[in-house]
Order: C-alpha cells, then sequence, then structure tokens
C-alpha cells in the first residue's frame, strides 16, 4: 500500500487548517474524492481530534445545521473511512479506529505492506517523522493563493532535502492548485 500524505497549504508554506481560502464546491469535491480513494486515513491525535468533532456523524444519526450537501457528502465518506491514529495518550479510539502501537516506522510499515491502494495520511508532526524515513510514496498539496504570515509550516525540521517529481496538477477555479509528487528516483 502507498502512503500518500496529502494537506492545504498556503503560498508562503502556512498549515493550519484555518489558513487557506474557506472550502468551496470544487475543493470539498476534491478532498472528498481523496478520503473514498483511500483504504484508510492515518492521522496523529491531534488531526484524528481534529476531524472527529468536525467530521464524525452526530449520535442523533442527524448532520449539523451548518452543513449543507457538500459538507454531508465528505462528512459521510470520512465518517465511514477506516482510520488509524498514533497516539501515546489515547487508549481506545472509537471513530472506526484504531490504534498504531509500538515502533511508529516499523508499525507504519506494516501497514503499507497490508495490502493495495492507498493510506491518507494527514496532520503536521506525524507526517515529518515519516517523510523523515522515507515512508511516503506521494504528496498532494492543495496550494491556496495565500500568504498567511504565521502558523505551523509545512514539514518544519525535515532533515534531510527530498526532491520531489511532479506526477499531476490541477487549478481550481478559486486560484488553488492541487499538486501531486512523487520522491524523486536515486
Amino acid at each position: 500500500m502507498r502512503l500518500r500524505y496529502a494537506i492545504n497549504v498556503t503560498i508562503d508554506g502556512c498549515v493550519h487548517h484555518e489558513a487557506g481560502l474557506p472550502p468551496d464546491e470544487e475543493s470539498m469535491a476534491f478532498w472528498t474524492d481523496e478520503v473514498a480513494s483511500a483504504r484508510a486515513l492515518l492521522y496523529g491525535r491531534r488531526t484524528y481530534e481534529l476531524m472527529e468533532s468536525a467530521w464524525r456523524r452526530p449520535a442523533t444519526g442527524e448532520w449539523p445545521e451548518w452543513m449543507g450537501e457538500r459538507e454531508i457528502r465528505f462528512a459521510e465518506v470520512i465518517d465511514a473511512t477506516p482510520k488509524h491514529v498514533v497516539s501515546s495518550t489515547l487508549t481506545a479510539p472509537d471513530w472506526r479506529a484504531e490504534l498504531v502501537t509500538g515502533d511508529l516506522r516499523q508499525s507504519v510499515a506494516g501497514l503499507k505492506a497490508a495490502g493495495a491502494g492507498h493510506l491518507l495520511l494527514g496532520g503536521v508532526r506525524l507526517p515529518l517523522a515519516l517523510a523523515d524515513w522515507g515512508l511516503i510514496d506521494d504528496y498532494v498539496f492543495v496550494v491556496h493563493p495565500v500568504l498567511a504570515g504565521h502558523g505551523p509550516t509545512l514539514l518544519s525540521g525535515l532533515r534531510d532535502r527530498v526532491s520531489l517529481d511532479p506526477v499531476d496538477q490541477r487549478q481550481f477555479r478559486s486560484g488553488a492548485m492541487a499538486l501531486h509528487y512523487v520522491p524523486a528516483a536515486g
């Protein structure tokens, strides 16, 4: 299984979830397709809890009033997708999730060896460790035409340079661009 890191990022590299453009029909459809194409999701605790608080189906079974049709489509897809969570503080994640235990590097390599398709990775800190170990097979950045000027930045602290080869790109009407890369050979 391939490990695919996908995240929104501003032109100046900020990856805070509120730094880019507000979601529109096109970007929500893109992210819905990204999640739907994954066999499972891989998150650290913070990202898992952030996503769960926004996208988990409420106990009532009814989606919140703030959600429109595009948000409900995304929520239904992410809610149903299996999840793997890396955490030293969670003991029993329950949003269709299982805890990643043991040595992180070996555990993620084991997940990758478990089948075909891809594992969709999100977040900020966990991807840094996995990139440092060369475990990420695909990078998908949705680059927003915004300068945030502050906030956490993409893969800040990466030990070694990672050269990337472009695979695909898609421009959205909003001016955002989805850029897909793979690590350069050799």
